[in-house]
């Protein structure tokens, strides 16, 4: 018992309610689900626990998409009530995103934890890229909305948005948002509807790294397979307090400056992450 109130222990908590926090405003601010911020900063925690690095990122991806879950619920609910998500395409793209989440997690079993990392860290580089030089178009409004496709350009670009989403643990709202304001939507809008994608991709992927993880050594105490039970309680509960608030604000704010912010934190985080690999 002693233990448990150690100044590490203490630390800890502190360290995931936090995280939780920030990580529940930034979800609902950009419609990511917070997986941005929760899956480096789990890496670290667990770190500190010295977590084997053959399941450390694994476990960080997990927990982060179990928290996901309650995120993007709270983040597209909130979303909804403002009029903004498109619940038609939403329900069109989920079953391709869902099968896009299951295989993500199976092949997280077999990739190294390396692997792993770096398209963590590459695939959010490169959505800061695309967001910070290249998202220029002008934003539809009302009914004059652009089309988005359908067929085999809708599964396939649904089936990947749930599998690079699923092995990163960020939810489906950083690619969602690329996809759906390439083809014409508002970043608002782009924003609420891709806070879904987050369900449907956080569920099953959930689901998968809890079985593909089962019985695995070196697991830190309490976990189900890859998801970490203690840290994904005390960052969900976080997380509920201040995605709402990071929704509203969202619709408060210029688009200009959203991606804008939005480019400026990828590219940050996925720095950090690119340098621990390297070292």
């Amino acid at each position: 018992m002693e233990s448990f109130f150690s100044p590490d222990m203490f630390l800890l908590l502190v360290l995931l309610l936090g995280v939780g926090l920030f990580a529940g405003f930034i979800g609902g601010l950009f419609g990511i689900g917070g997986g941005i911020v929760i899956v480096p900063a789990l890496y670290a925690v667990f770190g500190v626990l010295d977590v084997p690095d053959a399941v450390r990122i694994k476990i960080a991806v997990g927990t982060s998409l179990a928290t996901i879950i309650i995120t993007s619920w709270r983040s597209v609910s909130t979303h909804h009530r403002h009029g903004a998500v498109d619940i038609s395409l939403l329900k069109s793209w989920a079953p391709w995103i869902i099968a896009g989440a299951v295989a993500g997690a199976l092949l997280a079993r077999v990739l190294q934890a390396d692997a792993l990392t770096l398209i963590f860290a590459i695939g959010a580089l490169a959505v800061a890229i695309r967001k910070g030089l290249f998202d220029r178009k002008k934003p539809q409004s009302g009914d004059d909305l652009a089309p988005v496709p359908g067929g085999a350009v809708r599964a396939s670009l649904g089936g990947t948005i749930g599998l690079l989403s699923s092995l990163m643990g960020i939810g489906g709202g950083v690619m969602g948002v690329i996809v759906l304001t390439a083809f014409g939507r508002t970043i608002h809008q782009a924003i609420a509807t891709a806070a879904g994608f987050g369900l449907a991709i956080a569920v099953p992927g959930t689901v998968g790294f809890m079985l593909v993880g089962w019985g695995q050594a070196g697991l830190p105490p309490l976990s189900v397979g890859f998801v970490s039970l203690p840290a994904f309680l005390i960052i969900a509960s976080m997380t509920t307090i201040t995605a709402p608030i990071g929704a509203n604000i969202a619709h408060r704010l210029d688009d200009t400056w959203l991606n804008r912010i939005f480019a400026i934190y990828l590219t940050i985080t996925a720095g950090l992450m690119i340098l621990d690999v390297l070292n």
